[in-house]
C-alpha cells in the first residue's frame, strides 16, 4: 500500500506550516488588531514601499493643507500653498528562532507532534516579541537597545512636546506616589493631541481614528496604571463614569479596536496591556522603577514593513534533520521592521523632527496591595 507523505522541507508541507504559524502568530498577537493597510490604521502596514537601500525603507507623507483660499473674485494664481511632505525611514532585518527535539526515542515517550508543537511555540514566541517591540517603540524605552526586541529599529526618546507626566513633574524619576495616572491625564492627553500645531512649536495634529463616522483615539495603560484609575476615590465619578461611556452604539463593536478593551472615555478607548514599559532615568537611561508609560496613540502612530523575501505569510519555515535524522529542527523567521511613526520634515532638520502619532503620559505605577 502506497502512502502520500510530505517529509521535511517538502514544498508544500512549507507553505503549509508557514500559513498555519502566521494565523496562530496573529491570532496570539494583540497587536494584531490595529494593524492595517491604510492611512487609519494605529499600526499602518506599509506594502508597496521603495527600499533606498538593500535593508531600509522610506515612506512619505504628504500633510493636510493650512492655507486660506481665496475668496470670490480674488485672484487665485500667486496664492497656491506648496504642498508639504515629510518622510520616515524603516529599517527591515532578519529574525529567526528554532527548536530540536532531542531524538526520535524521546518523540516515542510522549503524545506530541514535534511539526505541530514547535508551531505552537514558535507562534508564542514571535508574538510576545511583536508586542515587546511595538511598546519599546511607542512608549520611547530607550533603555532598550537590543534591537531584537525593537522591532529591528533603535528606540527613540517621545520627544518634549509628547511626554506628559503625572504630577507635571520635568522627569521620569522625579515621580513619587503622589503622582498616580488619573481620569484627568486622559483628557491632557487628548487635549494636546487635538492642539498641537506648529505655530506653538508643539508640533503637528494628531490625527485620530476615523470609525463609522466618528474619530478615536486608543490608550493602552499598564494594569497598574489601570488598578490607580479603577480605585481613585478623589475624583467623583471616575470609573463609573469610563463605564457609562464604554462600547456606545452596539456597531462599534465590531472593529477591532474595541475588541478586548477597557471602555472608551473622552473618545479615547482604553486599552490595558502589561507590556507597557516603565519611565527612564533622563541621565543614567535606565529603567524608572514604580513608574510606566501610558500611550495615547493616534492613526499611524507605528510603521510595521516585511520584506518581500518572507512570501504572502511573512514568515519563512524550515526543517532540518540532524543527527542521521534522529532529530528534526523546526525554524520560523521573518524580515521585518517596526518603529514608532516620527516624520522628520522635507529640509531634514532632526530638531524639528516630532512623533507622529502618540503621547506618552508616564505615572507612578506599582502593585496594589489591599488594604
Amino acid at each position: 500500500m502506497s502512502k502520500t507523505e510530505f517529509g521535511v522541507n517538502h514544498p508544500l508541507a512549507v507553505k503549509v506550516w508557514s500559513k498555519q504559524l502566521a494565523a496562530e502568530a496573529y491570532r496570539k498577537t494583540y497587536i494584531g488588531k490595529f494593524i492595517g493597510k491604510g492611512e487609519d490604521s494605529l499600526i499602518q502596514e506599509k506594502v508597496d514601499l521603495k527600499k533606498s537601500a538593500g535593508d531600509k525603507i522610506t515612506c512619505g507623507l504628504n500633510v493636510q493643507l493650512q492655507g486660506d483660499g481665496v475668496q470670490g473674485d480674488s485672484t487665485l494664481e500667486g496664492n497656491e500653498e506648496a504642498l508639504q511632505f515629510y518622510d520616515d525611514s524603516v529599517i527591515v532585518d532578519q529574525l529567526r528562532h528554532a527548536t530540536r527535539s532531542k531524538g526520535k526515542m524521546s518523540e516515542q515517550r510522549v503524545p506530541y507532534n514535534i511539526r505541530n508543537t514547535g508551531k505552537d511555540r514558535l507562534a508564542d514566541w514571535w508574538a510576545r516579541r511583536m508586542e515587546t517591540s511595538f511598546f519599546n517603540q511607542i512608549c520611547g524605552y530607550t533603555a532598550a537597545t537590543d534591537t531584537r526586541f525593537t522591532g529591528n529599529n533603535a528606540v527613540t526618546a517621545p520627544t518634549s512636546n509628547r511626554i506628559l507626566r503625572g504630577g507635571n513633574q520635568s522627569d521620569d524619576q522625579s515621580i513619587t506616589s503622589g503622582d498616580p495616572f488619573l481620569l484627568q491625564h486622559i483628557d491632557v492627553a487628548r487635549e494636546r493631541a487635538e492642539t498641537s500645531s506648529t505655530e506653538n512649536d508643539t508640533g503637528p495634529l494628531i490625527r485620530p481614528i476615523r470609525y463609522m463616522g466618528d474619530d478615536y483615539y486608543v490608550m493602552f495603560l499598564h494594569d497598574h496604571q489601570v488598578t490607580s484609575l479603577r480605585t481613585d476615590a478623589a475624583t467623583a465619578g471616575n470609573w463609573v463614569d469610563i463605564q457609562k461611556a464604554a462600547m456606545q452604539g452596539g456597531d462599534v463593536r465590531d472593529n477591532p479596536i474595541f475588541t478586548g478593551a477597557l471602555g472608551v472615555y473622552n473618545g479615547v478607548i482604553l486599552h490595558k496591556s502589561n507590556y507597557v514599559t516603565q519611565g527612564v532615568h533622563s541621565s543614567t537611561g535606565a529603567a524608572v522603577a514604580n513608574t510606566r508609560r501610558a500611550v495615547l496613540c493616534g492613526a499611524q502612530s507605528a510603521t510595521i514593513a516585511f520584506g518581500s523575501e518572507n512570501g504572502a505569510t511573512r514568515y519563512s519555515w524550515k526543517e532540518e534533520l540532524f543527527d542521521y535524522g534522529n532529530q528534526l529542527g523546526v525554524s520560523a523567521g521573518s524580515i521585518y521592521g517596526l518603529k514608532k511613526t516620527k516624520f522628520t520634515p522635507a529640509d531634514d532638520s532632526a530638531t524639528n523632527a516630532e512623533d507622529f502619532g502618540t503621547i506618552v503620559v508616564t505615572t507612578y505605577a506599582t502593585a496594589a496591595t489591599p488594604t
